[in-house]
């Protein structure tokens, strides 16, 4: 029984710190790093390549909106077109880095706002596929079990990736409850860590109003910019080995 276990870093940018990048290295099998639009900043991006490579973690990349001040969490009405080429202009940009550490972009996952909104708009999902199979054709791409996002990924020829997420709260029809809403984001990483355990063995887990809901993975995600981050991905981890 393996799974992927997943973080989003490289969100850093210029003197402001988020995260602990070094140290998720450490715990995580892949890194979804940032690509500049929603964060990061071409040194932070360097720095998290170099050390994924470094760890041996999979370096994959997290595209988003063109949203610094409100880190890629605000949707954005793009023409498909448009979103594309923003698409392929980040995974080419930290491929640059990627390469420069000795390694390469090797899945993709989009962020924040944009990962939710494909969960269901058409054009924008498959602007999204477009672009990664421009890129490479059978790359790996991370999405919500269900998705049109995934379905969209498949017939480009791509590989969908299922993912849940451990400190993420869910609806009962298996999508993410948003943020600003009162309990989305989890935070007992012993509570995480025996959800993240019913996943992967297939059983059921309690979503927001108590219903059980079964949430299918390939992927684990552990948000690096939660409060805890580093305590709850290595919990998880230990729990998963054991």
């Amino acid at each position: 029984m393996r799974i992927d276990l997943n973080a989003d870093l490289g969100e850093s940018f210029g003197n402001w710190r988020l995260g602990d990048d070094t140290a998720l290295l450490t715990v995580v099998t892949s890194a979804n790093v940032a690509c500049g639009f929603h964060a990061g900043d071409p040194t932070v991006l360097r720095r998290a390549c170099a050390g994924a490579a470094e760890q041996g973690v999979a370096i994959g990349a997290q595209v988003g909106y063109r949203d610094l001040a409100g880190f890629g969490r605000r949707f954005i009405d793009m023409a498909p077109a448009e979103l594309t080429n923003d698409v392929l202009y980040q995974i080419g940009a930290l491929e640059a880095m990627a390469h420069a550490a000795g390694e390469r972009v090797r899945y993709v996952k989009p962020h924040g706002a944009l990962y939710n909104a494909i969960v269901r708009h058409e054009d924008q999902a498959a602007a999204v596929a477009e672009a990664v199979a421009l890129y490479a054709p059978g790359l790996p791409v991370l999405g919500l079990p269900g998705s049109v996002w995934l379905q969209r990924a498949e017939q480009a020829g791509l590989h969908p990736v299922r993912e849940a997420f451990a400190d993420r709260a869910y609806t009962p029809e298996g999508t993410l409850v948003p943020r600003r809403e009162p309990g989305a984001v989890l935070h007992d990483a012993e509570e995480i860590a025996q959800r993240c355990l019913a996943v992967v063995r297939g059983d059921p887990v309690a979503a927001i109003d108590g219903t059980p809901v079964r949430i299918s993975a390939d992927s684990l995600c552990v948000h690096g910019d939660s409060p805890g981050a580093v305590r709850i991905a290595r919990t998880v981890a230990e729990r998963l080995r054991a």
